[in-house]
């Protein structure tokens, strides 16, 4: 069974974007989005991929990915996938032995800036950067599935 533990931080300044070692644009949808899942179709720069994913909430949830055609990607994108799209840049930044992936968003959620953090772990000690503000974890506003949604630029 795949796990996904992650937390998600808001931004206290700029001070990251010196330290960005990658970005990837990110186009992406949801299939469906309930209580229980979200069925998430992803295009980047270079891949394409169906990503299942449950909708608990916290740090802690089931996530299942897998590669897909990326013109059945498009395709899913443009005719099932509930709209608006999600658009974002994911800018990576790497302190010590963990991959910060900040998170630009572009569009209905443009303004929004949240950063992620991937633990082996609930219970996983990491340096917090002094640029990574109030922790939004817990809070579905930030979860992607929810911005396609209820888009950060109608809060």
């Amino acid at each position: 069974m795949a796990i996904e533990i992650e937390r998600k931080f808001l931004l206290a300044n700029d001070n990251w974007r010196a330290l960005v070692s990658k970005s990837i644009n990110y186009r992406q949808g949801y299939l469906n989005s309930d209580q229980h899942s979200s069925v998430r179709i992803r295009v980047s720069d270079d891949t394409a991929k169906i990503n299942i994913k449950s909708a608990t909430i916290g740090a802690q949830r089931h996530e299942y990915e897998y590669d897909i055609p990326a013109q059945d990607a498009h395709e899913l994108l443009n005719t099932l996938c509930h709209q608006p799209l999600v658009e974002k840049t994911r800018r990576l930044v790497v302190i010590n032995q963990h991959t910060w992936e900040i998170d630009e968003f572009a569009g209905e959620n443009q303004g929004l800036i949240v950063a992620e953090i991937e633990l082996s772990d609930v219970n996983e000690t990491f340096e917090k950067p002094g640029w990574v503000g109030k922790e939004v974890t817990e809070d579905v506003r930030y979860y992607n599935n929810q911005l396609a949604k209820q888009p950060y630029t109608r809060w």
